[in-house]
């Protein structure tokens, strides 16, 4: 009797254990902190792989990717010494860079238009449509996932 009894307690406490684990929302998994020049490089080679880009188109297309990085970090700087100055942005400042990263988009559109060919232009474009759904589709997923 005794040793059935100490084994209902063993059970109860073990499946109740179990039960607090299955409550908790599974943690995210953490991906290593690439630097900026290994995630330009790391973009550069699927890139390459996908569009099949030349020698030439590679090295502007690293340069480019240059670029965006240096003002992605800049933005990044300068909205986390906003933040840290307990500074809120107003509409017309939220509007304003909106339409700033609008402008930033369109002329990062506009000169990989002349670096790639039409082919592979319609490529990327279509890469970049896919990209967007499936930010959509985590976007959607982890608010379920909150609320």
């Amino acid at each position: 009797m005794k040793k059935l009894f100490i084994a209902a307690l063993l059970f109860a406490g073990v499946t109740s254990f179990a039960q607090d684990n299955m409550d908790q929302k599974p943690e995210r998994e953490h991906k290593e902190r690439l630097t900026p020049e290994q995630r330009n490089e790391k973009q550069l080679q699927k890139l390459t792989t996908e569009l099949s880009l030349d020698a030439n188109q590679q090295a502007q297309v690293k340069q480019l990717l240059a670029e965006r990085s240096a003002k992605a970090e800049s933005f990044k700087e300068a909205r986390k010494a906003k933040k840290e100055n307990n500074e809120k942005p107003t509409v017309e400042e939220k509007a304003a860079f909106k339409k700033q990263m609008e402008d930033e988009v369109a002329a990062n559109d506009a000169k990989m238009k002349t670096i790639l060919k039409a082919d592979q232009y319609t490529k990327w474009k279509t890469l970049q449509e896919q990209k967007r759904e499936k930010m959509k589709d985590k976007a959607k997923d982890y608010k379920k996932e909150n609320n």
